[in-house]
């Protein structure tokens, strides 16, 4: 069976230094339109109420439909709950102790226990973790994935996708293990994504223990949840995106700095690069190098 087009456009690459995106686009067989091609369909009022919501979700994760409605209103924005939750489910917005929305597992897909409760987790390889976040454009959106080291907060892979399908989730996973050979667990929300059967059997081939949140446990994966709010906080709300190659472009100057310069309090202010790669800190050596041995 041939890959999809959304999984064939994740196989691009535009800063490739031989070939064009023409010609890679010819390649894979993927019309040039399609490639550059972003989601149409919701108002410029729509688009405005998604990023509003995207923003305050990020403040108050547990609120529904009601809630956010509620606040909504307060802001002068004249909304019924039934489009607020409309809105949130096109986003993909999971609430805490909420009936999920988009990360309501398929029916036919099996669910897998949490694995991570109570666990020291100490070193790089020992879980990974994903998720997938509504990314706002100017006159549209998008759907990021990522893929991170739960010990270092290295971000090991990401794609953009205008759809929720499970092919942009299987592309950079597979990447993610191609780069960086395995980890011990891996852990998702219960996302149909995440509980697909192109997903979980990527996992399973490589021997790799699955792990899936709560139903509706926003905290059991919290760790990418604030990359999520730094990501939009310091790169997307930043920028007002025009389009899908701009935000891919200003996605991987952020995660690059997030990667090899941000430091973190947890890591010892080691950046995640320097705490995946078990390096001290510049100018630092006694405690690292006593764990480290």
């Amino acid at each position: 069976m041939s890959l999809s087009t959304t999984r064939r456009k994740g196989l691009v690459e535009p800063d490739h230094v031989q070939l064009s995106i023409v010609r890679q686009c010819e390649l894979l067989s993927i019309n040039r339109s399609a490639y550059y091609y972003q989601p149409v369909g919701e108002s410029p009022q729509n688009l405005e109420l998604m990023r509003l919501i995207d923003e305050q979700h990020l403040e108050t994760p547990w609120y529904g439909a009601r809630q956010m409605t509620r606040h909504l209103r307060r802001e002068g924005h004249a909304v019924n709950r039934k489009r607020t939750g409309r809105l949130m489910q096109l986003m993909g917005l999971s609430v805490i102790y909420q009936r999920p929305n988009t990360s309501k597992p398929h029916p036919q897909h099996k669910v897998y226990p949490y694995l991570l409760r109570g666990m020291n987790i100490d070193r790089p390889n020992q879980v990974w973790c994903a998720d997938i976040s509504y990314i706002p454009l100017r006159r549209g959106f998008l759907y990021l994935v990522a893929i991170m080291d739960w010990y270092s907060r290295k971000v090991l892979s990401w794609r953009l996708s205008n759809t929720m399908d499970a092919d942009f989730c299987v592309a950079a996973l597979e990447e993610a293990l191609a780069s960086f050979g395995k980890p011990e667990i891996f852990n998702t929300d219960q996302g149909s994504q995440f509980t697909s059967d192109a997903f979980t059997n990527v996992l399973e081939k490589a021997d790799v223990r699955i792990s899936m949140d709560g139903k509706g446990r926003w905290r059991d994966n919290i760790v990418i949840e604030r990359l999520w709010r730094s990501l939009k906080y310091e790169c997307i709300y930043l920028h007002a995106f025009e389009t899908g190659s701009e935000v891919r472009q200003g996605l991987k100057r952020w995660i690059e700095l997030y990667n090899t310069r941000r430091p973190h309090s947890k890591l010892d202010d080691r950046t995640p690069d320097e705490a995946y790669w078990r390096k001290p800190r510049p100018g630092y050596t006694g405690r690292f190098l006593q764990l480290a041995a």
